[in-house]
């Protein structure tokens, strides 16, 4: 199993370089083409044309927008015809509340969703609904990266963090092209449950079921001494240099996230390394 279809989207230029960076070193490490959506974001208010404006607004907002996809699209295809690797670009113009239907459409095509970081000083409105729009409607695996830091390519030491959920077993097989060209897997268990099938062992079948794939894993057990499950995976992602950590996204609802926080948006917010998400 490889990847073969790379696919990052892009709505803003100040924020495209790690994501482009990402994509073509991914590209030229597994033979892949990589192709970038480049959208110019209307994020004007559809109501808001209701309200007394008139037809040059509309007009003005969307010839912005346009002009924004092509200035994008202009940097992708620099940046990719540098990197010397199979690409194809697409721009267009998309309002805010309509943007999900247009990434879920390509990112359900691709084997891999390359996304810079949704949260920051520079990140727009838009950043958040593209990671969710491509985890849940496209159903796509989504690699999010720092904004700073050298491109990962096949990283020798990976975290994955496994709560025997069916987001983290999902995460875990489309990661595949990664753990099996991994030095160590270090398979990271928070707590384990005290009842239940994975009890005595937590982690084993696990473990096995990925060294059947030629993957060599270590089992950590960890003790939540942080309140945060994001802070503690984080924190041992530094302590034994992984440089890529796999988790599955969203257990809980997306709303409930956003309003009380959750593994998934905290881990968006802080992780130092590239964090492979699914759901």
């Amino acid at each position: 199993m490889s990847y073969k279809s790379l696919l990052t989207v892009l709505t803003a230029a100040e924020t495209a370089t790690a994501p482009l960076a990402q994509i073509a070193a991914l590209a030229e490490e597994f033979g892949a083409h990589a192709d970038a959506l480049c959208l110019g974001v209307d994020r004007t208010q559809t109501g808001y044309y209701y309200a007394g404006a008139n037809a040059m607004v509309l007009q003005e907002t969307l010839a912005r927008a346009q002009e924004e996809a092509e200035a994008i699209q202009a940097g992708a295809v620099e940046t990719l015809q540098r990197a010397g690797v199979p690409f194809a670009t697409d721009s267009g113009v998309a309002q805010i509340a309509d943007l999900g239907r247009h990434v879920a459409r390509h990112a359900r095509f691709s084997d891999l969703v390359v996304l810079g970081k949704p949260y920051g000083k520079e990140k727009r409105a838009e950043a958040e609904p593209i990671v969710e729009s491509a985890l849940f409607e496209g159903r796509a695996p989504v690699l999010v990266v720092p904004d700073k830091g050298e491109p990962l390519r096949r990283p020798k030491t990976v975290l994955v963090a496994w709560n025997e959920s069916i987001e983290a077993m999902t995460a875990i097989r489309r990661s595949l092209p990664f753990l099996t060209g991994a030095d160590l897997v270090r398979i990271a268990v928070i707590d384990p449950p005290q009842h239940g099938p994975e009890r005595s062992d937590p982690g084993g079948m696990l473990a096995q079921m990925l060294s059947r794939h030629g993957v060599t894993c270590e089992i950590d057990v960890l003790s939540k001494t942080l309140t945060r499950v994001s802070d503690i995976l984080n924190r041992h992602a530094a302590d034994t240099a992984a440089e890529l950590i796999v988790m599955g996204a969203y257990g809980h609802s997306r709303f409930r996230e956003a309003i009380l926080g959750g593994a998934t948006r905290n881990m968006l917010e802080q992780a130092a390394v590239p964090v492979l998400m699914a759901h």
